[in-house]
């Protein structure tokens, strides 16, 4: 059941407005979109926030095609509500994962994880599927309408694990003014409260991601203790991960602080004196190194290794600071933003 109230006052009524286009899109009854997070946006998390009024995105990551049918039966038994799939386009099975979301009645498929292929765009759309792409320049928001994509996302370096190098900020600045009138365009990285939501609608964006906001929900089912340490989490804790030599590229991926992450830097070094010495060849050492992540946000998310495991958090941590219901989160989020557009009435005598 939609947990959102009617617009009561006049602040309320204008938020809705801002929100009208993205909702709309969405088919949701706020514009609030849940960040695709490996383990932690499946099922549970993604029933909440569409039946809170938001709209839940599921996380394919690296399903098969026959797990993802799982999981979208899954969350339709959840919810009546509208809810999307984030496909990742390097995934070997991209084709079968489209066809997978189309057979279901999947009403909006997000490609993530690079530009998508011009015929998965075409055949979700054929299928009947809204496309939302990442776009993390001008340019490329340029072509991917022009390819097809039917809305944009622009995600800042502030958000949680991987990330490009310019921060939302920017971002808003050099894609909103020219991409906001042409489609919906949400924007995402870094935000955790109903001020900064406020400011980018009237920038022009349709509406926002979220992610790490939602990961201390009590419908999540991270491990208690992957919640407590976003809890206990500051915006500074969150950092990229650290590449020690050029000519072994590491993605950048932004999480909170560990063992896990030192330990990371030491494997780089010893990897590297491998190749140094003739060990090891260059792609065989760039693989070792690439490797060492390998089920880290399982074991983190799933099994609360908060010390080995990979603890991927968006500089928003900052902001969670108690385990709550979805519907109380975004209830919180739509009141401050609706508390900022009430303060610039003046005072009626």
């Amino acid at each position: 059941m939609d947990m959102i109230a009617p617009a009561t006052t006049a602040s309320a009524a204008a938020l809705d407005r801002l929100m009208a286009r993205g909702a709309a899109f969405f088919g949701s009854r706020v514009a609030i979109m849940g960040g695709a997070m490996s383990w932690v946006s499946e099922r549970h998390l993604v029933a909440a926030l569409s039946n809170a009024g938001a709209f839940g995105v599921i996380a394919c990551g690296a399903m098969e095609p026959p797990r993802l049918a799982e999981e979208i039966a899954g969350t339709q038994a959840l919810t009546a509500k509208p809810f999307g799939v984030n496909l990742i386009t390097m995934h070997p099975r991209l084709d079968q994962l489209v066809e997978t979301c189309l057979a279901a009645g999947v009403t909006h498929i997000v490609f993530a994880g690079g530009i998508p292929p011009g015929a998965a765009i075409k055949r979700a759309k054929e299928g009947g599927a809204k496309v939302v792409c990442f776009a993390p320049a001008l340019a490329l928001a340029r072509k991917l309408v022009r390819s097809g994509a039917d809305a944009l996302v622009i995600e800042g370096s502030e958000a949680g694990g991987h990330i490009g190098p310019v921060s939302l900020n920017v971002l808003a600045q050099e894609i909103l003014p020219s991409m906001a009138r042409e489609v919906p365009v949400f924007v995402a990285g870094g935000i955790g409260r109903g001020e900064a939501i406020l400011s980018y609608l009237e920038m022009g964006a349709a509406g926002v991601q979220l992610g790490t906001r939602f990961v201390c929900a009590t419908e999540s089912i991270a491990h208690p203790k992957f919640k407590q340490a976003f809890i206990r989490g500051a915006a500074r804790d969150a950092l990229p991960t650290v590449q020690i030599d050029p000519r072994f590229p590491v993605i950048p991926v932004r999480a909170l602080q560990n063992e896990g992450t030192r330990r990371f830097i030491e494997h780089q070094a010893v990897v590297l004196e491998r190749f140094t010495a003739g060990v090891v060849t260059k792609d065989e050492a760039q693989l070792e190194i690439e490797h060492f992540w390998a089920g880290a946000l399982r074991r983190a998310v799933i099994d609360g290794d908060v010390e080995q495991g990979s603890l991927m958090a968006g500089q928003s941590v900052g902001m969670v600071g108690r385990e709550q219901p979805v519907a109380e989160i975004i209830a919180e989020l739509m009141a401050q933003a609706e508390a900022a557009l009430a303060a610039r009435q003046p005072a009626v005598a």
